[in-house]
């Protein structure tokens, strides 16, 4: 990675700038732009979220936004309404509220005297979803987007639910935002308003997990900002760039296949994060790469961005199972287009003995059954990962113990698939509510299985996402089962695995009681895509090095640390998973702010007992200066019977050693087909 300090504007920085909305209310802004721009005019790039641009994400802004401005355009970092330094109440994501925030902000920044009246908007997961929900409004400023780990569908394709099983990562999300809704503006920029917004944010922004299971369907509520309602309403040209480890690669594939505008995608091997610090590994030049693009679109320069292969993704080669990687081996593949002319689906057919082959088989098949343990789903990691230990999946062979098992004879030749494989499964089920999970692994000479790709699917979901039907037990049904997008190349020898489960706990929130599915492999198949070479791919240009602006006004006091286990209670029958996320301590050097935070997972269950399933999650959060001193501590805990979910959670607020605020929920919300 290189540190750039030079660039060819100098760089001023806005530290805090409010901008009114049209009911009153300030939102408040982070701005970067070159000392010169009142006389010589740049377009402005927005990135609008809710994590505090004066703390939370000032070390990530720090590194990009003067890169940014530095060639030439105001990159303005907006807290959300309720958020940060800004004045209000968050209600929930994505509410039309923000949207329209969001549309009269980036109108009030094209008539600022330093803009030339062309705004681009940037983000990822957040501020990617809501770039592509803004841009839906068609407000007439904006130019373009940048949607960096981000999704057109809120319900089928996000943090919520997957294939219509609600997801553990719902609960852990919904604990992230419950700590950071609790936090006050900075007084040193707002003044003596910071305590009457705390208040109100403490009393109005809600038990969002409560939201989320309201809603177990697809219903209005999830189509609201779900762009995939109607792609036509984003007219704007849109770069999607995503990673095979985030958990909304998939987005970028429609994209591409639906948007009617210019557009471009971009997949590397990363997590969830933007690609200029990727992990895994190998970081790109996208700094220059998103210049380039705003250089077309903001500036209305042709430097051949549009010229180039609309879609480039990371063919990923094999590597050893592990729960964290810095480095994934492969290499850049290029496509004219999705669908691609470079990919066709491949056939593999299920046999009774565990085989994946090539042909079907004439002989008629016993059905093979299969009730998993709870157990299954410990080697999963989590749904999107953020590089973090433990939050990748591990090695395979623990949780396909508990699974139907086929695979390849070893491979006489490599195999290379990219895009969305899927899985024809017919099967008969004994009761009325249950999810299947599918699982492709590269399995090395030694036996070791890294995870490929998965899918989760709530079977009563096999008609519709919005209106769900309870399984008829012993009925023969078929379902299609969707796999995560990914490109992978299989070496010579390895071997191809399928493995199919009735559990993924705590990726997967588990059915009401255990199932048995009896598949009926005869007439089941998988679907590989699987990809041709294209002379394309050899004349790639190369990314470069990973660039940064450099920055010196942060003080690591005590060093951020995470952690992943299992604790198996062999007395007990206990199963019990611990994650840490420790941010450590930090001291902001220019103004003496100093913070911290700290959240903890626990998922757990005993024996094979569905209702003893729970997950718990709870973050504090500190923040001092000499003069002011915060704290606040948030607990949620998530159980289920076979009918209720059950949401009991905590909130406690200190001024100082002062309690100033303190409230309890314990809410009961019917299971939905879930």
């Amino acid at each position: 990675m290189a540190i750039v300090r030079e660039f060819p504007r100098t760089v001023r920085e806005l530290e805090h700038i409010e901008i009114p909305m049209p009911d009153g209310c300030l939102l408040a802004a982070r701005v970067w732009l070159p000392k010169d721009a009142e006389d010589h005019p740049v377009p402005a790039v927005l990135e609008y979220i809710p994590y505090r641009k004066s703390d939370f994400t000032f070390p990530r802004d720090a590194g990009t936004a003067p890169y940014i401005a530095g060639h030439g355009y105001a990159y303005v970092r907006l807290d959300l309404r309720g958020a940060g330094d800004s004045e209000g109440a968050m209600l929930d994501e994505y509410t039309p509220q923000e949207l329209q925030d969001g549309a009269d902000a980036i109108a009030w920044l094209a008539e600022q005297a330093w803009c030339t009246g062309a705004i681009g908007m940037i983000g990822i997961s957040w501020g990617g979803f809501n770039g592509l929900q803004v841009a839906a409004l068609n407000p007439p400023a904006l130019k373009a987007v940048i949607t960096c780990c981000s999704t057109d569908d809120r319900y089928a394709d996000d943090i919520h639910y997957m294939g219509g099983a609600l997801l553990g990562e719902q609960l852990s999300w919904a604990s992230i935002m419950f700590g950071r809704n609790t936090l006050p503006p900075d007084p040193r920029n707002v003044g003596e308003r910071w305590r009457r917004d705390w208040m109100r944010r403490l009393e109005e922004s809600g038990l969002w997990l409560k939201n989320w299971l309201e809603h177990q369907t697809r219903d209005s509520f999830w189509k609201h900002g779900s762009v995939c309602e109607n792609f036509d309403d984003v007219q704007v040209p849109v770069y999607a760039v995503s990673g095979w480890a985030d958990g909304y690669c998939r987005s970028v594939f429609r994209l591409m296949e639906n948007l009617k505008g210019p557009r471009k995608g971009l997949v590397g091997p990363w997590a969830h994060t933007y690609p200029h610090i990727g992990r895994p590994g190998p970081a790109i030049n996208f700094l220059d790469e998103e210049i380039r693009w705003w250089d077309r679109w903001l500036k209305g320069e042709e430097n051949g961005v549009m010229d180039e292969p609309r879609l480039r993704i990371f063919m990923q080669d094999h590597a050893e199972p592990k729960s964290v990687y810095e480095e994934r081996e492969g290499r850049w593949v290029a496509e004219p287009s999705w669908p691609s002319p470079n990919v066709r689906p491949r056939h593999f057919y299920l046999s009774r003995d565990g085989r994946l082959a090539d042909m079907p088989s004439d002989e008629r098949m016993e059905p093979l059954s299969i009730c998993s343990p709870l157990t299954v789903g410990l080697a999963a990691g989590k749904w999107c990962s953020y590089a973090r230990a433990g939050d990748q999946p591990v090695d395979q062979r623990a949780d396909d113990a508990g699974s139907l098992v086929f695979e390849t004879a070893p491979l006489d030749e490599p195999f290379e698939m990219a895009g969305d494989a899927a899985l024809d499964l017919v099967f008969e089920c004994d009761r009325p509510d249950a999810i299947v999970a599918v699982r492709l692994s590269d399995v090395a000479p030694d036996g070791a299985a890294t995870r490929v790709s998965y899918g989760l699917f709530n079977l009563t979901h096999r008609e519709s996402h919005e209106f769900p039907e309870k399984l008829e037990p012993g009925k023969r049904t078929t379902v299609t089962v969707p796999f995560k997008h990914v490109a992978q190349h299989f070496r010579r020898g390895h071997r191809i695995r399928l493995s199919i489960s009735t559990n993924y706990f705590p990726l997967a929130w588990p059915s009401p009681e255990p199932v048995t599915l009896t598949v009926h492999p005869g007439e089941c198949a998988l679907r590989l895509p699987e990809r041709t070479p294209s002379p394309d791919d050899d004349a790639l240009e190369p990314f470069g090095e990973s660039r940064l602006a450099g920055f010196t006004t942060l003080e690591t006091m005590e060093p951020a640390n995470a952690s992943w286990h299992v604790v198996h209670d062999l007395g007990k029958g206990t199963t019990r998973i611990d994650i840490v996320e420790d941010r450590g301590k930090t001291r902001f050097t220019d103004n003496g702010l100093v913070m911290s935070g700290r959240g903890t997972e626990t998922y757990g269950f005993t024996g094979n007992d569905h209702g003893s399933a729970y997950g718990e999650a709870a973050w504090s959060f500190d923040f001092a200066r000499k003069d002011w001193m915060i704290r606040t501590e948030t607990w949620t805990r998530l159980t289920s019977d076979a009918k209720v979910f059950r949401i009991e959670a905590k909130l406690s607020a200190f001024d100082g050693e002062t309690l100033v605020k303190e409230l309890t929920w314990d809410e009961r919300i019917p299971r939905n087909h879930v």
